[in-house]
């Protein structure tokens, strides 16, 4: 899609907003290739890192909010067609990866709305079964503020390290070869978010 390169190539805080609100939906934009290099331009003095991250998270929530209000009132089949269809094609979706967001939800209870946001491939659809599961809104509106601002300070720390190592034009192949490392981490992360939430969860029962 040329005009996301374009939007790319012009990074502001209002592009990111916008950006890191489609990146929430179903359109396929890489939040690594937009909150990294604008904290690279912040630690540069043209932005500033922490309004970037402010911004990302409010475009996210933003964005999530609107894939929850579509699941709450449209349902399931509807969700299920549109994945299926050649707009849902276009936007790297298919009903498998919703069906995968789902058994995430469904197995993770409303704490995956939380962990959710930090996996690839699920982040952009956690919101989807929040919605259809009729998850308290601003429950769901507080885990996903918490979990798009991990993922984008994560990223926002990388790009700001970058620019005192990395010359501009090997700054994407730079975040590309790093995001497999980021993926090991935001791995672990949410499997210790999990265990801490089933532990304390346990733990209540039992007293």
């Amino acid at each position: 899609m040329n005009w996301i390169t374009t939007l790319l190539g012009n990074l502001n805080y209002g592009t990111i907003f916008f950006l890191m609100l489609l990146e929430s939906t179903v359109v396929p934009v890489p939040s690594e290739l937009v909150v990294a290099p604008a904290a690279y331009h912040a630690a540069g003095g043209h932005l500033n890192a922490i309004l970037v991250v402010i911004f990302a998270t409010l475009g996210a929530d933003v964005g999530a909010s609107i894939n929850y209000l579509v699941a709450l009132y449209v349902g399931r089949p509807v969700i299920y067609r549109f994945a299926n269809s050649k707009w849902g094609k276009m936007c790297l979706l298919n009903q498998e990866k919703v069906e995968k967001s789902e058994r995430y939800f469904d197995n993770h209870g409303v704490v995956a709305t939380l962990t959710g946001r930090l996996i690839p491939g699920i982040r952009h659809l956690i919101s989807l079964p929040a919605g259809l599961a009729r998850m308290n809104y601003w429950k769901f509106l507080l885990y996903t503020t918490i979990g798009a601002g991990v993922w984008h300070t994560i990223l926002a720390a990388m790009g700001w390290y970058l620019h005192a190592v990395v010359p501009e034009d090997e700054l994407e192949a730079t975040i590309e070869r790093y995001n497999h490392y980021i993926v090991l981490a935001i791995v672990a992360i949410v499997v210790l978010a999990i265990a801490y939430f089933v532990i304390r969860k346990k733990t209540k029962k039992q007293q």
